[in-house]
């Protein structure tokens, strides 16, 4: 929806402005050049300074407003220049002259005004320092907006008004995160640049704050990850068709409001910090649920703190078909406590509950336990006994390939349907997205050498939902360039949130598959790397960089008996349905259309498991496509191993290495 515009008059000049919107933007827009003193742009204004005033006429009635926080609201016509403003802010700068003399912030606006001294007000209060703090509240602004503190403050009134931390003291909330200093316009509060000893730390500063100021001004209107963590995408999931529900069945549910993120948000977190890296992030994405009491285990009754859930460990819930926010937060505290991953966990679980459900196993193999779909405290049960090493947890704990070869050897399942249902390549659990509708995500799960395959697969939006890679060759770029490119963050000590979660404004000049890189956020890493080591990269530079580690981990991978074209092939339920159920889900959304139009097959008059013995074939080829047009990307082999001109390409060709891959060569 396009927002409301109001047509106002600046000088003379009819121009139109956004509703609500702020009059200070649309004077600047104007190249009207406004002296202020307490304005900075990546900050909520509140007219401090007054120095920004203008003349504003409402139905015939005119006032002095200060532009800075004025909200334009209605028709208005604004005089930036008259007599009046020019007045008024000539005597506010001999009074800020008179208070602080020698700030070259002050005097420079003070010139802007027509003033020279300030002499007139000069007493007990004026401060010769060229560094005085001028009381602007830049330091509280971006204490609070940029990091979600409130260390710094102004104590005091009127001329004793001063900034200080609690009790005067230093507040121990304080992690010199360098925001405060970074703003301030006078020098008074100074950084001292030294632990790491960086080449040029302003450089990283200047690209570190650009991030920390979209994220305090964009964020809350895109992802609002800074009030919800990365659970604001559970509701975007199953509105896009993409949460896994019963063991990646279907991708929504009724119920998933249950475990959304509006509920967490509104009757849960209680406080949100930086998760484990740099304390100064101004997303913190970590959040976390106090006072929670436990029903179960060896914690049972006790109130602790939770830690999340985030979007996987909510997904896992989904997964396993337990729509409830107090098993999702028990489940999350105990997984922690245990040490176990959450997402395998689910994984697995969501596995077992299928393969109960299809009668493979059954209480004799459980433990007496009914594990259908949704049975939550059956859920915990399991999680106990992993961690006491007893019952059937200790089968389930093993993972979902150690349990395929059991049920196969001992109890004489189908081979085949596990396969299809089994969500690991590689042994590798799938994390908590579907993919079946994006033949780039697919790929990027199954060719993941770790997991739970982040690095490689995040491209089920840029592939199903914006259509932005549509060809085989451009998946495989999608396949060469983020997989490198999420390597490096890991590889450079990096956060990947910060990269494509916040998307500026003028993202939009480029090409959709290029604006999907957010090519901005891409040239800040690249600044950052720059102003810790002094060299220049580049996306070429950026790409062998990390392509050396990613053949080596292919190559590690091929050393342990993996890393080839069949390891690489997927459990069809990631592909597409499995089960006559699943077909029929999303028969009219999905699959009837593409039998038709891709395959040229009319599905009508056609039965269930007839459409997906088609739809079947049909997938697998297009998943054979594109894996051949990503080996062949990557400098691969047609059976997914490293060719050696590549490795000598990349100047990692070492003995050991070519050795590992000399039998695979083409």
């Amino acid at each position: 929806m396009e927002p409301k515009k109001i047509e106002i008059i600046i000088d003379g000049k009819k121009v139109s402005v956004v509703r609500d919107s702020f009059l200070l933007n649309a004077i600047k827009a104007l190249d009207i050049d406004i002296p202020v003193l307490c304005h900075h742009k990546d900050l909520t204004p509140n007219g401090t300074c007054r120095l920004c005033i203008c003349e504003i006429e409402v139905r015939g009635r005119k006032k002095l407003v200060t532009s800075c926080n004025y909200p334009v609201r209605s028709e208005i016509k604004v005089e930036t220049n008259s007599g009046r403003v020019r007045q008024h802010r000539k005597v506010l700068a001999e009074m800020y002259l008179g208070r602080w003399p020698n700030v070259p912030v002050v005097k420079e606006v003070a010139a802007k005004c027509g003033v020279t001294d300030g002499l007139r007000f000069k007493s007990d209060l004026t401060d010769e320092n060229p560094k005085a703090c001028i009381l602007c509240g830049h330091c509280v602004k971006a204490c609070e907006e940029f990091i979600q503190e409130r260390i710094l403050d102004f104590a005091g009134r009127g001329i004793k008004r001063h900034l200080t931390m609690p009790y005067g003291e230093v507040d121990k909330h304080c992690v010199g995160c360098t925001s405060c200093a970074y703003v301030c316009p006078t020098g008074a509060i100074e950084i001292i640049d030294d632990m790491n000893h960086p080449l040029d730390a302003k450089m990283i500063r200047n690209y570190g704050m650009k991030i920390n100021a979209e994220m305090a001004t964009i964020d809350k209107d895109q992802c609002d990850m800074r009030s919800v963590g990365t659970a604001n995408i559970v509701d975007v999931m199953d509105a896009y068709d993409l949460l896994p529900v019963h063991n990646y069945k279907f991708g929504s549910h009724s119920e998933t409001e249950k475990i959304g993120t509006k509920l967490f948000k509104r009757e849960y977190y209680t406080q949100g910090i930086s998760d484990g890296c740099w304390k100064g992030c101004s997303m913190s994405c970590a959040k976390t649920v106090d006072g929670f009491e436990l029903i179960t285990g060896p914690y049972k009754g006790q109130k602790v703190v939770v830690d999340g859930p985030e979007y996987e460990t909510a997904a896992g819930a989904a997964n396993m078909g337990c729509f409830d926010a107090g098993f999702l937060l028990e489940y999350n505290f105990y997984c922690d406590t245990y040490g176990v991953d959450t997402i395998s966990v689910a994984t697995c679980t969501a596995f077992v509950m299928e393969a109960y459900e299809a009668g493979v196993i059954n209480k004799t193999h459980t433990g007496g336990k009914e594990l259908k779909f949704g049975a939550s405290n059956e859920v915990l049960e399991i999680l106990h006994e992993m961690a006491r090493g007893e019952g059937f947890g200790v089968d389930v704990g093993q993972g979902i390939r150690w349990l395929k070869k059991k049920w196969i050897k001992e109890y004489g399942a189908d081979a085949a349907f596990l396969q299809d249902i089994g969500m690991e390549v590689k042994g590798l659990e799938y994390s908590e997205y579907v993919c079946k509708e994006s033949l780039a995500q697919q790929a990027g799960y199954t060719m993941a050498v770790k997991g739970p395959q982040h690095d490689e697969a995040w491209l089920i939006f840029m592939d199903m939902v914006n259509n932005q890679i549509p060809s085989f060759e451009d998946k495989a770029e999608a396949l060469y360039y983020y997989p490198l490119w999420r390597t490096w963050f890991g590889l450079m000590g990096l956060c990947k949130l910060i990269w494509n979660d916040v998307v500026p404004a003028d993202n939009s000049q480029y090409p959709p598959h290029e604006a999907a890189k957010v090519p901005g956020h891409v040239e800040d890493f690249f600044k950052f790397f720059e102003g810790m080591t002094g060299i220049e990269l580049d996306e070429n530079k950026m790409l062998d960089q990390s392509a050396r580690v990613h053949n080596l981990q292919r190559i590690m991978c091929r050393m342990l008996g993996y890393g080839t074209r069949k390891d690489d092939m997927p459990p069809f339920r990631a592909l597409g349905p499995v089960t006559k159920e699943e077909y029929e889900s999303r028969a009219d959304r999905y699959y009837d259309k593409q039998i038709k139009e891709n395959v040229g097959v009319d599905p009508e008059g056609k039965n269930t498991e007839e459409k997906m013995a088609i739809l079947r074939k049909f997938r697998e080829d297009q998943y054979n496509k594109v894996v051949d047009a990503a080996y062949k990307k990557r400098g691969w082999t047609n059976n997914g191993v490293p060719k050696i001109e590549r490795l000598k390409e990349l100047g990692i060709d070492l003995p050991e290495l070519v050795e590992i891959v000399r039998n695979d060569q083409e």
